[in-house]
């Protein structure tokens, strides 16, 4: 049986399986979820510390006017300047959302067929915009666009508006995501970086099983970048990063639907069938539809972040108007990307659909193409990375703070000057955590480089409560929407629905994981 697991969206790259197709180290999935679980309960504790001391100051008439998670230069006790747009969120949006994931889009609409493949992607498109509309309209307190109270992160809008024990609970799935895709890209890097090495030594050798360094070696390099891009103070000071992976996103999306085109164009036909591939029975092919719904579901992450994002927009135009914007101009572009890449892989390969679209070109005459796009993917995951460990950096980092306010370890600021490099503002606690957290992410890389499988049932459970729940619910008690009125019945329906999908999905993913490995 051939699985294609449900991943996060940068995390959807090429399946962990043994020489006999079986899904390696599940046996140490468990072990890993019972000695991280106490991690990630204490990581909401200190999230939790940090909403409610922020919210303690903004009523106490404090200063702080900004976020717990964008907060760099504590001692000075500042305003934090923001200068987003509508594109910088864009471009933010699409490093998060557009991801390596996309070329497994192919295989979800090779399940479903021609029918089935694109309406899903349109739907989930609008469950997507939906939810980011609702989640924007949070972001302020209590109204939209003039309310004084900024809720900085998408766990601050939980304290905020449905209390201290639901961002406890949020907490919980929050790190999880933060933490979980930060070790799925240093997997996901590794693979698209061994595939060069292994293109170029085929190329040369003609036998690209003896082959130079084996994934844990590009782990490394993957993690020493992340060390030095880590260093980046905080949100506001990546757009730069953000808009370069943006462009590589692109770059290697545009290749793979290219070398798609291509593939139909020399088959002269477009492969496929209304259908989908057939299987040997309904159960089977009930359980890859489900993966398949979980694959285009979790191609759209970019909830957890979102507020993140609206924090650094500029005023005015209000930043729930701006956001909104920035959300649906990106839903339109990672659709039309979906689309275009699923529809023409599928179109090229029909029954034989790889996982991973650059897969199928691996003996592409023009290797240099195929080698051009997994870089992209690589540098699109060092930006993606940064976007979505940032906001857990300053989780910690601000709890320490706070903590110890008279640290000089913790709070001093002091500047590294570089020849004909602009002053680096440099903090030792900074510095120190940031480097163990890579170290981390990239440590449990290496000792579990087949983790990418187990996320896929991770984000199972992570895609409905923070893609669609707390957004519905914190709507609800910020209007004060009564209920059995029509919004109030049509939001509540739009969670039990969603509910259903992200139960189906998880099931389907941990199914999936069973059968490759005892098949």
């Amino acid at each position: 049986m051939d699985v294609k697991t449900s991943l996060p969206t940068a995390t959807s790259v090429i399946g962990a399986y043994d020489d006999d197709g079986h899904v390696k180290g599940l046996e140490l999935y468990g072990v890993l979820w019972l000695t991280s679980l106490p991690l990630l309960l204490v990581l909401s504790d200190w999230v939790l510390a940090i909403n409610l001391i922020n919210n303690h100051e903004r009523d106490e008439g404090s200063g702080y006017d900004s976020t717990p998670f964008l907060d760099t230069k504590y001692e000075e006790e500042c305003h934090v300047e923001r200068t987003g747009t509508v594109w910088t969120a864009v471009a933010h949006i699409v490093t998060g959302a557009i991801g390596s994931g996309v070329l497994s889009l192919a295989w979800s609409i090779a399940q479903l067929g021609w029918i089935g493949g694109p309406l899903t992607i349109v739907f989930f498109a609008a469950i997507t915009l939906l939810s980011s509309f609702l989640l924007s309209s949070t972001y302020r307190s209590p109204d939209p666009e003039l309310g004084p109270h900024r809720s900085s992160s998408y766990l601050d809008a939980v304290n905020l508006h449905k209390g201290e024990g639901n961002s406890r609970f949020c907490g919980v799935f929050v790190n999880v995501s933060l933490y979980g895709l930060g070790i799925a890209y240093v997997i996901t890097a590794a693979i698209s970086m061994r595939a060069i090495q292994k293109s170029n030594c085929s190329q040369d050798n003609g036998n690209e099983e003896t082959c130079g360094f084996g994934d844990g070696y590009f782990m490394f390099i993957f993690g020493a970048m992340q060390v030095l891009l880590s260093q980046i103070p905080n949100f506001h000071n990546i757009q730069w990063l953000s808009i370069l992976a943006a462009i590589m996103s692109f770059a290697y999306a545009f290749i793979g639907m290219g070398l798609s085109i291509g593939q139909v164009k020399e088959n002269g036909h477009a492969e496929g069938s209304i259908e989908g591939i057939p299987t040997s029975s309904g159960m089977e092919k009930l359980w890859l539809i489900a993966q398949a719904l979980g694959d285009i579901a979790f191609s759209y992450p970019f909830s957890v972040i979102l507020i993140e994002i609206q924090d650094t927009l500029k005023s005015p135009p209000p930043e729930n108007v701006t956001m909104k914007r920035a959300s649906t101009i990106s839903v339109i572009i990672t659709t039309f990307f979906y689309l275009c890449c699923g529809c023409f892989g599928y179109a090229a390969f029909g029954n034989d659909t790889p996982g991973n679209l650059l897969a199928g070109f691996a003996h592409y005459n023009k290797h240099w193409l195929v080698d051009f796009s997994n870089a992209c993917i690589v540098i699109h995951l060092v930006g993606a990375y940064q976007v979505y460990s940032q906001p857990f950096f300053a989780n910690v980092e601000n709890w320490l703070r706070f903590k110890f306010p008279d640290s000089e370890f913790a709070n001093g600021t002091y500047y590294l000057k570089l020849p004909l490099l602009p002053a680096f503002p440099l903090n030792f606690l900074r510095l120190t955590f940031r480097t163990a957290y890579v170290a981390s992410t990239t440590g449990i890389a290496m000792i579990f480089p087949y983790f990418n499988q187990i996320l896929g049932v991770l984000a199972g459970i992570i895609y409905y409560p923070l893609s669609i729940y707390f957004p519905v619910e914190m709507y609800l008690s910020k209007g004060n929407i009564e209920e059995w009125t029509a919004k109030w019945t049509m939001l509540r329906t739009f969670s039990i629905v969603g509910f259903l999908v992200g139960l189906f999905t998880l099931i389907g993913s941990i199914e999936g994981i069973v059968s490759a490995k005892l098949s």
